[in-house]
């Protein structure tokens, strides 16, 4: 097993959607990686920083679910990060009504001693230079998998390649890894994207599932077509910590195993919609993970007859 060390917000959401709105509730990139990842029972620590407003209860989720916090830097007097937003019906496309960077305007992450030496690094959706930041920080990661998203690419193109030349694994959404590469076709984005340093590209498709591209190797896994989707919020978040717990619990790296990590990942993302927030991750248990893994089964097994 692995170390696994998870930097990103941990922060205050408020979400509206077609099903109801919610104050002030836990949210943030790290939360929900971590939380995911916690899945698997790995040694795992996240990296973030928050203001005194930040409810002890909030930090104490993440102490029940064996995640370490001594990275998270609480600031006296400080605010913690906010982002507020409101979905669209067709749940795929959103507006930002508020965001407060807080706390998170002047993060310095301080990567614990005890984890210096983590050999999975997942460094969720922040500023590059803070990516990079905790990058310098780790002695020798088998492995570092970023995530990132438009914002960036429009506002810090320069300081994310640099972050992007140095990781083994990119994940974007579809939009996102057509803006990076300027490629319409997903499979020539992936291919442009792998010469600016990443090794694997995994490419998320929404409902639709996400792909994984190595060299010539190409992989698809399906989304589980649900019944509820509640609040997609955090979503693209908890298939990465599952990809990454996934990855950490088997100590395995190879394209093979990231096939099964995807598999994980997407399993995991298909939980975190069905309640607002965190609260579907919060109280899942292993058997509900494992009995969903077999309804992915049944989707992406089949004999073909040759006539």
């Amino acid at each position: 097993m692995s170390k696994l060390l998870i930097v990103g917000t941990v922060a205050f959401d408020a979400i509206e959607t077609p099903f109801g709105k919610t104050d002030k509730i836990l949210g943030g990139a790290g939360t929900y990686i971590g939380l995911s990842a916690s899945q698997f029972n790995v040694d795992s620590a996240v990296v973030s920083i928050v203001g005194d407003d930040f409810p002890q209860k909030y930090l104490d989720i993440l102490t029940k679910n064996n995640i370490n916090i001594d990275g998270i830097e609480v600031v006296p007097g400080g605010k913690t990060f906010f982002w507020s937003g409101r979905y669209h019906n067709d749940l795929n496309s959103r507006d930002t009504l508020d965001t407060q960077l807080n706390v998170l305007a002047d993060f310095n992450p301080v990567v614990p001693n005890g984890y210096k030496d983590a050999e999975i690094v997942m460094l969720g959706n922040l500023h590059p230079l803070v990516q990079l930041s905790v990058l310098e920080q780790l002695e020798s990661p088998k492995l570092a998998i970023l995530d990132t998203m438009n914002f960036w690419m429009d506002n810090a193109l320069e300081d994310l390649m640099k972050v992007i030349a140095k990781v083994d694994v990119i994940t974007i959404n579809d939009e996102e890894a057509r803006q990076l590469s300027g490629e319409y076709s997903l499979a020539k984005a992936a291919k442009k994207i792998a010469t600016m340093g990443p090794k694997y590209v995994v490419i998320k498709k929404g409902e639709h599932g996400a792909l994984l591209f190595h060299e010539e190797q190409v992989f698809f896994a399906p989304a589980l077509p649900l019944e509820e989707v509640f609040d997609p919020t955090g979503a693209g978040d908890t298939f990465a910590g599952g990809f990454a717990g996934y990855l950490a619990k088997s100590g395995d790296i190879s394209f093979e195993n990231m096939k099964n990590a995807i598999i994980y990942g997407s399993n995991l993302a298909s939980f975190c919609v069905e309640k607002f927030g965190t609260e579907r991750m919060e109280e899942l248990s292993g058997q509900e993970v494992d009995s969903r893994l077999e309804e992915f089964k049944k989707l992406t097994q089949f004999e073909i007859a040759l006539t």
